[in-house]
């Protein structure tokens, strides 16, 4: 039987993790065109809105329901404004094991909200549902994210050499260079695979996040 996630909210001292709603559509459209996000992850470009309703009213839901993990939006508590987005992926139920991929709004960058919405993340999916790992993969060249892999205490287990694309402007020097100009093409990147474990959490002292299930989770077992 295919395992699912909980529909569910988690809420830290700054931000909630909830599901994505039809009026984040704007804020989502504008959040995925900024050049970071081209550069750094696989999302079309250009994001347009007709993108971010399909994401938020169908494949969003789909990843939940399917089992193959889940995605919320991620908001400020106090203004409710979109911060960003965080998905799990490839989630293996019979290892308790998943990836996750994050993005952060241009104007939310700088505040600490990607190291702690991974570490609300976390403490759900090991405090509350049992998992064994959780897996991280950033390009070699996006320091920005190690960084915050470093900072949740994700330990670097290698480089899979030559996996991963990242796109870069035709006269960029890298990914994401604030003087390019020219069009966007793929380009070849390696890929640092990072890992985090309960007790790598446990030796943060972070308190675990507040979680609220909308709807109970499926029993678990194989995804095939």
């Amino acid at each position: 039987m295919t395992s699912s996630f909980p529909d569910i909210s988690i809420s830290t001292d700054r931000l909630v993790l909830r599901p994505f709603e039809e009026a984040d559509i704007p804020a989502l459209t504008d959040m995925m065109n900024d050049d970071l996000v081209t550069a750094w992850t696989d999302v079309p470009h250009p994001f347009t809105e007709s993108h971010a309703r399909d994401w938020v009213t169908r494949r969003a839901p789909l990843r939940r329901s399917c089992g193959s993990g889940i995605v919320l939006a991620v908001s400020e508590f106090l203004t409710g404004r979109l911060v960003g987005s965080v998905e799990l992926r490839n989630t293996d139920w019979r290892t308790a094991a998943t990836e996750v991929r994050y993005v952060v709004a241009q104007w939310a960058r700088g505040e600490g909200y990607a190291a702690e919405t991974l570490l609300a993340v976390s403490g759900w999916l090991f405090g509350h549902q049992g998992f064994a790992r959780l897996e991280l993969r950033t390009a070699a060249g996006n320091t920005a994210a190690q960084q915050v892999a470093q900072k949740i205490g994700c330990i670097s287990e290698g480089v899979l050499r030559n996996a991963g694309t990242t796109r870069v402007r035709t006269d960029d020097r890298g990914a994401g260079d604030p003087e390019a100009t020219g069009e966007w093409t793929d380009a070849r990147t390696d890929l640092i695979v990072w890992s985090l474990l309960p007790e790598d959490v446990d030796e943060t002292g972070e308190e675990p996040p507040a979680v609220v299930e909308r709807t109970p989770a499926e029993p678990r077992g194989s995804l095939g």
